[in-house]
């Protein structure tokens, strides 16, 4: 059976993944379609999707009508079955006790990680991206471009199934014929806001997210992702005939048990199983990563949640992917005589220039969408569009006072009512109730709409993470803690947001629900609330100024890789998973090379 106990595994792999999520699913899938012995540990559970998922359900029927709870932070119904900001038995610190300089970390414990409840909005990053320092001065440049990537954005896009088209927008790169699935048709309050925000020069276009609007073709795309490799391609045409498109009934938040969505568990992981060359072993905690006397990478040890008793795996080839402030949490904690300061961490760098995007966010209420016919608009789990950092060029010249911009993700439609569905409309009904509050609940319902700023952070010194001295989790691991401050290319970035979404609002001749908040060190998001955390791995072309090379290859230690968003330079305002899984996919096939060379 691949999904083993403990007592099971082998004597040893030609690779072992820690995490199954965007990055330990995309890399144990490369592995054993290229026929690697693969073992998988996954800190969580196991999670099936297909019989897991509450698809039907109305949000009345649950508890709080689905309202958020400190153990499920987005709602009842959310796939995040085991996991949140607070985790049980694993604490985590903050080395200030400032609201203001606090980072929440979010950590899913189960098969499939975070893929499971994400946006996956999947936007890919751009050439200015890949080299920001070249461009304004600030911040690290990536030891690798666009053009070393796009081959593999590609074949992402085809794999998992990514909707959206292409508008020739600068930095907002457009996708090869036959990569992008065509997208829905925008929502009501989606037409109206491109319709208005053409006067303030918003490009309001379809977005980039990771639905099935079709059925994949398994006779085509296939041969395209594995060339020259029959059996792969025959695994994965199944897997893909498997699927089905979204008939948008469904939040995505909740997992699909149609597999219309991306979620490792039901895309990469049925056919990386398939082959019969992948292990996996769940609630297996990853305490740090094992080294010989020549300091090579030997193996892991991990906590099996179930006994509480101790493992050691075997390895030729440790791959973290783990997510990147979890990979770092493994790497300091695996101290030797060799690495006395945490494994391939020769730099000192492992923890440093972490990273999460910037987050804004105003509402509105446009009384042009108020009574419309009833008709459905729950569509893909989330925006159907959204409007590209637009200004480029000001930027560039220094008008606009931060270096780096952000992208505008819309909520709006007369989607399923949640608990809130009626709170705040006292400041429109002047305190009706009875008959007269129902027409008026169905008169606003659907005429408000929410905008929020996904904005890029540029990498500064003061945010970081290292081991706490004192503090440890259930297992007796030493733990995290967390340094953090935004910059006020962040805070200036975060109020521009809120300027921009109050005059989109009132070029829809709407009223905003809240005052634009001017000071943008108020109207930001804390650290780590988007749930985009990437670097403390960075990624270099020299050993001394980063932990990994443009192969998400730890230069200390040769055979020990990091392929989620650890190695990331920067954090572009593009949602950063479509491209951990296209930096770990080119990382993989790396890897594999060197396995067949006898380099690793």
């Amino acid at each position: 059976m691949p999904h083993i106990p403990s007592s099971k595994t082998k004597p040893s792999y030609d690779v072992i993944v820690v995490g199954s999520g965007a990055a330990g699913g995309q890399t144990a899938y490369t592995c054993v379609m290229e026929g690697a012995k693969v073992l998988m540990l996954e800190a969580g559970r196991n999670y099936v999707p297909e019989t897991e998922t509450p698809m039907f359900q109305n949000n009345s029927q649950a508890p709080l009508r689905a309202g958020s709870t400190l153990d499920k932070p987005f709602g009842f119904y959310d796939a995040t079955i085991d996991g949140g900001w607070e985790v049980p038995g694993e604490p985590y610190t903050s080395a200030s006790s400032d609201p203001a300089r606090k980072f929440w970390w979010w950590r899913a414990r189960m098969l499939g990680g975070r893929t499971n409840h994400w946006g996956r909005i999947s936007l890919r990053n751009g050439p200015y991206d890949f080299k920001p320092r070249s461009r304004d001065g600030l911040g690290l440049d990536w030891p690798l471009g666009y053009e070393d990537v796009a081959p593999y954005y590609d074949k992402v896009e085809m794999l998992v199934g990514v909707f959206g088209d292409n508008h020739g927008l600068e930095n907002t790169p457009d996708s090869p014929a036959g990569c992008l699935q065509p997208p829905p048709a925008m929502r009501a309050g989606e037409q109206y806001a491109r319709a208005k925000g053409k006067k303030l020069g918003l490009p309001v276009i379809p977005i980039h997210r990771a639905v099935l609007t079709t059925k994949q073709d398994p006779d085509v795309l296939p041969k395209k992702i594995h060339p020259n490799n029959p059996k792969a391609q025959r695994l994965l045409a199944d897997a893909m005939r498997a699927r089905q498109a979204c008939f948008w009934a469904t939040p995505c938040g909740r997992g699909c048990s149609i597999r219309a969505n991306y979620q490792s568990t039901t895309v990469h992981l049925p056919p990386a199983l398939a082959t019969g060359d992948l292990d996996i072993v769940s609630n297996a905690m990853a305490r740090e990563v094992t080294t010989d006397a020549n300091g090579k990478a030997t193996g892991v040890i991990y906590i099996d949640k179930t006994t509480g008793q101790e493992h050691a795996v075997k390895g030729r080839v440790v791959v973290l992917a783990a997510s990147s402030a979890e990979s770092v949490r493994i790497m300091l904690n695996s101290k030797s005589a060799r690495f006395p300061n945490g494994i391939a961490n020769s730099s000192g760098l492992v923890g440093k220039y972490i990273m999460d995007t910037v987050g804004a966010s105003l509402g509105g209420q446009i009384p042009a969408l108020e009574n419309l016919p009833l008709h459905n608009e729950d569509g893909a789990g989330g925006g159907h569009t959204y409007v590209p950092w637009w200004l480029y060029k000001e930027q560039l010249a220094g008008k606009l006072g931060f270096a780096r911009g952000y992208h505008i993700e819309f909520g709006s439609g007369r989607q399923m009512p949640n608990m809130g569905t009626a709170a705040g409309l006292d400041a429109y009904t002047n305190g009706s109730y009875g008959r007269k509050f129902k027409e008026d609940a169905r008169r606003y319902y659907g005429s408000f709409m929410g905008f929020a700023g996904r904005g890029e952070m540029i990498p500064n010194d003061d945010s970081f993470c290292d081991l706490d001295p004192n503090v440890k989790d259930k297992w007796g691991i030493p733990v995290l803690r967390f340094h953090w401050k935004w910059s006020e290319h962040e805070t200036r970035q975060a109020a521009h947001m809120q300027k921009t979404f109050a005059e989109l609002i009132e070029a829809m001749g709407g009223k905003v629900r809240s005052k634009p908040e001017t000071d943008g060190a108020k109207a930001i998001e804390a650290g780590g609330k988007i749930i985009h955390e990437v670097g403390g791995t960075i990624m270099g072309a020299d050993a001394k100024k980063s932990v990994t090379n443009q192969w998400c290859q730890t230069w200390d230690v040769k055979n020990l890789f990091i392929t989620d968003g650890g190695p990331f330079c920067s954090n572009a305002d593009k949602n950063p998973t479509l491209t951990i899984m296209a930096i770990a996919w080119r990382a993989s096939d790396y890897l594999l090379a060197e396995l067949k060379k006898g380099n690793l």
